[in-house]
C-alpha cells in the first residue's frame, strides 16, 4: 500500500545494488536513491508521476533508465553524475528538463528530447563528453533551452534545430567545449542567443 518514497528515504545506501518500486508509488522523493553507488537497476513503474530533485544523482553505476509515460515532472539533477548511464529514454509526457538533470552523465551517447517538452533547463546535459546525438522528436513546443544545456558535450558533432519553430530563447554558453561540434541550424523564429 505504499504510495510514495520520501525525501532521502535510501540515500547512500551503498550496498544496494537493486530495487523493486511497487506499482502503488506515485512519487518518488528528492533524494531518495541518491548515493546509491553500487545500484545497477531500477524499474520506474507506471504509477509514478514525479520524480523528485536528486532522485537517482550519483548512482555511478546505473546503466539504463526509462521512464514512463506517467511521469510529467523530473526534478532538477535527478539523474546527475550517472556516469555509467549509456540509455535514457523520455517518455512523451514530460513537458520540463529541468536544470542538471543529466549534469555528467559522460557515457550517455544519444538522447531523444520528446515532442511534448516545452523547456530544457540550465547544464540538462552539461559534461555528457560521449553525447554524439540529440534528436528533436518533431519538437515544436521547445520555447526554451537553458545556459550551458550542452556545455562540455565534446563528442557532439551536429544538432539541427530547424524544426523548432517554438523556440524564442537560447542560452549563454549553450555549446561552450563542444570541441567537435561541426554544424548547427539556428531556428527561424530564434530572437535572442545568450553570450558565447
Amino acid at each position: 500500500s505504499v504510495t510514495s518514497i520520501g525525501d532521502s528515504a535510501f540515500s547512500y545506501c551503498r550496498s544496494l545494488t537493486q530495487i523493486t518500486i511497487p506499482s502503488f508509488v506515485t512519487s518518488i522523493g528528492d533524494s531518495a536513491f541518491s548515493g546509491c553507488s553500487l545500484l545497477e537497476q531500477i524499474t520506474i513503474p507506471s504509477s509514478v508521476t514525479s520524480i523528485g530533485k536528486n532522485a537517482f544523482s550519483l548512482c555511478s553505476l546505473l546503466t539504463q533508465i526509462i521512464i514512463p509515460s506517467s511521469v510529467t515532472e523530473i526534478g532538477d539533477s535527478a539523474f546527475s553524475e550517472c556516469s555509467s548511464l549509456t540509455q535514457i529514454t523520455i517518455s512523451s509526457s514530460v513537458t520540463e528538463i529541468g536544470d542538471y538533470v543529466f549534469n555528467e552523465c559522460s557515457s550517455l551517447t544519444q538522447i531523444t528530447i520528446p515532442s511534448s517538452v516545452k523547456k530544457i533547463g540550465r547544464y540538462a546535459f552539461n559534461k555528457c563528453s560521449s553525447l554524439e546525438v540529440i534528436e528533436f522528436k518533431d519538437s515544436l513546443s521547445v520555447s526554451y533551452i537553458g545556459s550551458y544545456a550542452f556545455n562540455g558535450c565534446s563528442s557532439l558533432e551536429v544538432i539541427e534545430f530547424e524544426n523548432l519553430l517554438s523556440v524564442r530563447y537560447v542560452g549563454e554558453y549553450l555549446f561552450s567545449g563542444c570541441s567537435s561540434l561541426t554544424q548547427i541550424t539556428i531556428p527561424l523564429f530564434v530572437t535572442e542567443i545568450g553570450f558565447s
